[in-house]
């Protein structure tokens, strides 16, 4: 029997692989190979293994992996109960492999997850600048609510702004 490539909720023994996966992806010369590169706007890492721990542990709050045939990790998403929203964070496709649907698979398997949760909608926040990736989650069914925040530029976290910078909030009705 032939293993075929798997969406699963990852577990503090991925967290290693998961922040390599995710720094690869938005951060430094390696995201550059991908189109959801951050590095012209951040520096920085994007994540660390205690931020990655606190994610996996956080009561709410699971993070999808997706592993190919051979186990290899090669995309993952957070997802973190809001009440009735589902917010969905960190989507993440290896920078050698966007544009091949992988990223398309693991948004349908969140929404998933959210219908058989009962959310109502998933939201998130991206980056207002980044609007060729806005435009990618507005062709799978995403709108943007209006609302915007502020990026947290005061908190290393999440990578040190070379630009002001804020998000947009997008969301998708689920359950209606």
């Amino acid at each position: 029997m032939t293993k075929t490539s798997s969406i699963s909720i990852a577990t503090t023994a991925d967290v290693r692989e998961l922040v390599e996966l995710v720094n690869s992806a938005y951060r430094g010369e390696s995201s550059k190979r991908g189109w959801t590169t951050e590095a012209d706007l951040l520096d920085g890492i994007r994540t660390d293994e205690e931020s990655m721990m606190q994610l996996i542990n956080k009561a709410g709050s699971t993070v999808l992996q997706y592993r190919n045939e051979k186990g290899d990790l090669l995309a993952c998403v957070n997802l973190q109960d809001q009440g009735e929203k589902l917010y969905l964070g960190l989507l993440t496709v290896s920078p050698l492999l966007q544009g091949g649907g992988i990223g398309k698979q693991l948004l349908k398997a969140s929404e998933e997850f959210a219908k058989e949760r009962q959310f109502k909608s998933v939201v998130m926040s991206v980056i207002s600048i980044r609007s060729e990736l806005i435009a990618w989650y507005e062709r799978h069914g995403y709108a943007r609510t209006g609302e915007t925040k502020e990026f947290p530029s005061s908190d290393p976290r999440f990578g040190i702004p070379k630009r002001e910078l804020q998000f947009v909030i997008l969301k998708k009705e689920i359950n209606q």
